[in-house]
This record gives C-alpha cells, structure tokens and sequence, in this order.
C-alpha cells in the first residue's frame, strides 16, 4: 500500500520559518509530480507549489519568495522551506504525489502562525 506521510508543521510566530517533508511508501512505480495544498478554514484548497520529475517549479503568487519547494527523486520525499510566515499561511498543508495509479494524499499537518 502506498502513502504519504507529512511531517514538520507546527505554531510559529509571524516571521518564522517551518519545513515541511513529505516522503512517499510502498510499491511505486514513478511519481510525476509532488507538491502541497493547503487549506484553511472557510477556504478553498489552494495549491501552494509544486515540482516536477524533472524539477520544474511552480508557486501560487502569495509565497513567491518566501517559499522553497525541492525533491528528492531516489527517496520519493519533497520538501517545503517556508520563510518570511505570515497569519494568513495558517492552514492544514498537504502533500500530494501525481502517479499513474491517480493523486496520493498525505493526512495533512497543521501549520500556525501566531501575530
């Protein structure tokens, strides 16, 4: 059985940094691309970034800058470097992994920011 398991979320003051792992078990075949949502109460999912196989990159407008998305292929883990945290990237982060069975889902890890 194949999952994702998050780590590294948690409170931190307005200006801190967190990062967020997430490594993916079990029988894979090939994992396209990796990345995170979020989703904060009362909102919709928002797709924070996301990277490749081939290390393409992506970000949504709001942590340009602030935000680090990185994989490593041979371990099937990527990794979100957050800097700069602000109240409003409060929510339930979750990883996600595009296969070709169809998207995995991590359980999701909380990450506060206190102002």
């Amino acid at each position: 059985q194949v999952q994702l398991v998050e780590s590294g979320g948690g409170l931190v003051q307005t200006g801190g940094s967190l990062r967020l792992s997430c490594a993916a078990s079990g029988r894979i075949f090939s994992i396209d691309a990796m990345g995170w949502y979020r989703q904060a109460p009362g909102k919709q999912r928002e797709l924070v970034a996301s990277i490749s196989a081939g290390g393409s990159i992506s970000y949504t407008d709001s942590v340009k800058g602030r935000f680090a998305i990185s994989r490593d292929n041979a371990k099937n883990t990527v990794h979100l470097q957050m800097n700069s945290l602000k109240p409003e990237d409060t929510a339930v982060y979750l990883c996600y992994a595009a296969t070709v069975g169809g998207l995995l889902w991590g359980q999701g890890t909380q990450v506060t920011v206190s102002s």
